[in-house]
């Protein structure tokens, strides 16, 4: 067998390096890159070592490639121009009971919706994606031909959720369907873990909290234990899911995930926001934020999805001073990590009043290495010797770096994903000068465009009122005949 090659990008202007003593990220100021095949073998001044490929790195920063926790490629693609400013005035400003039955993308369109997002996630850094979408035919496939490393979420539950006059939420249930669709993603997640491509694993994925019964929620636990995988769910993500458990069951969602014993660091909460102490609720009667602190459970923060709504977490900053592991994740469109980041520090100091709420550092550790602790992956968001090599290089030359005095921030702030020039998962290149090697982004584009339109055109026969996209989103400005040419007088 031929040995791998190794490849070193000489002379960068600077390296985001891990500190294992400080356990930190460090700028490195000048130095080499080295990687032999999917690994990192040199981070530091000059490689004294021989290369068979080498890479000018002069003008340019490497970083580790970010780790995205919480996404859905599936749907929301298909959603862009429906739902960025409207939501259910009477369910708590939340899309997720009138908007998301009607407009979710339908399984033809999901490999396009799929190819896109992870356009967007690639081009802003993200090496590593959490898939949360519904199993289907040629899924698996699809994410490895983009190139990046991915976990594959396959969501089931036992209930749907549904309205019938826009101010109360109903709930199908049938567990049969149910434990038939975790029997499937059990499955899906097995061949992920065994695909050709060595890029995919798995997590599993109860849905979310009000539609799932505790056995199957107990039952998933003890499948990822076996397999030595997480487990995500949402909870936390609305008022009406709050007030529904506490309706249930007398308890809040964190106090009923504690009884159930599923709230351990097994667990990563899709959303978290709503502890009985957020200022949204009124509910002094516990100490949520205590027992997710005490419990190991992670938290996958998306602010995007949110901050459209009026709502947010309070805060990243006081979950991870207080030991909480939060990740980020894209959740909703665009799937922009470097968005995401920015609005995560933006709205945790606005919601807190405090600037310190949210910190560069607060979401950069969660966009890496908190994020791959998060996977169980020691071996991403951090460049270090026996790190895959999944990383970017910044262009500090690029005219929204300038002046390039703290390279992060003016990335995080300022440049975002226009600075991100190259992108590396598992020691191959998938971005070459701000553009994805692995897609064909029209086809894919057309493709999605044809799915919504056939989604939209039917949303009528979905919403309760027969209510179709221009009543339910209605448009920016009128549309009007073509206005008349004359000349002026």
């Amino acid at each position: 067998m031929t040995a791998p090659a190794t490849t070193r990008v000489a002379n960068l202007d600077k390296l985001v390096a891990w500190d294992e003593s400080e356990k930190s990220h460090a700028y490195i100021e000048g130095g080499d890159l080295v990687f032999r095949g999917g690994e990192i073998v040199h981070v530091g001044p000059a490689y004294a070592g021989t290369a068979d490929v080498t890479i000018d790195g002069r003008g340019l920063m490497a970083m580790p490639g970010l780790v995205n926790v919480h996404s859905h490629p599936f749907s929301e693609p298909g959603n862009k121009g429906i739902t960025e400013e409207f939501a259910s005035d009477k369910l708590g400003q939340s899309s997720l009971y009138e908007y998301l039955p009607v407009f979710g993308m339908e399984a033809d369109a999901a490999w396009a919706a799929n190819k896109l997002a992870v356009v967007e996630l690639l081009k802003s850094g993200v090496t590593t994606v959490t898939d949360l979408s519904i199993a289907r035919d040629g899924w698996l496939d699809d994410l490895a031909s983009t190139g990046i490393r991915a976990v594959v979420a396959p969501m089931y539950r036992s209930a749907y959720w549904y309205t019938k006059n826009g101010h109360s939420v109903e709930y199908a249930w049938d567990e049969k369907a149910g434990e038939a669709a975790f029997a499937t993603a059990l499955k899906t997640v097995d061949d992920a873990i065994r695909h050709s491509s060595g890029r995919l694993t798995g997590m599993l994925c109860p849905s979310q909290i009000d539609t799932c019964t505790e056995g199957l929620f107990r039952d998933s636990l003890a499948e990822a234990r076996r397999r030595g995988i997480v487990v995500q769910t949402h909870a936390g993500q609305a008022v009406v899911e709050f007030n529904e458990m506490v309706r249930r069951h007398g308890m809040t969602p964190i106090e009923w995930l504690d009884r159930i014993g599923l709230l351990t660091p097994d667990l990563i909460i899709g959303h978290g926001i709503f502890l009985n102490d957020h200022p949204q609720l009124h509910w002094p009667h516990g100490d949520d934020f205590a027992l997710l602190r005490d419990s190991g459970a992670a938290v996958a923060h998306c602010p995007t999805v949110f901050t459209r709504r009026g709502i947010a977490l309070n805060t990243i900053g006081r979950y991870m001073d207080a030991g909480i592991r939060v990740g980020i994740g894209t959740d909703t469109f665009p799937h922009n990590m470097l968005d995401e980041l920015r609005l995560a520090c933006y709205a945790a100091r606005l919601v807190s009043g405090n600037y310190k709420a949210g910190t560069t550092n607060h979401v950069f550790m969660a966009a890496t290495v908190v994020g791959a602790a998060m996977l169980r992956r020691p071996d991403l968001g951090r460049l270090a010797p026996g790190c895959k090599a999944d990383f970017s290089l910044v262009d500090l030359d690029h005219p929204y770096m300038q002046p390039p005095l703290e390279p992060l921030r003016s990335l995080i702030y300022s440049a975002g994903d226009r600075a991100v020039r190259d992108v590396y998962v598992d020691g191959t290149q998938v971005v070459r000068d701000g553009e994805v090697l692995t897609v064909d982004v029209p086809a894919a584009a057309a493709a999605l465009r044809e799915g919504q339109r056939r989604r939209v055109a039917s949303a009528p026969q979905r919403d309760w009122a027969g209510r179709g996209v221009d009543q339910l989103a209605p448009p920016v400005v009128r549309t009007i005949p073509r206005l008349p040419q004359t000349r002026p007088a």
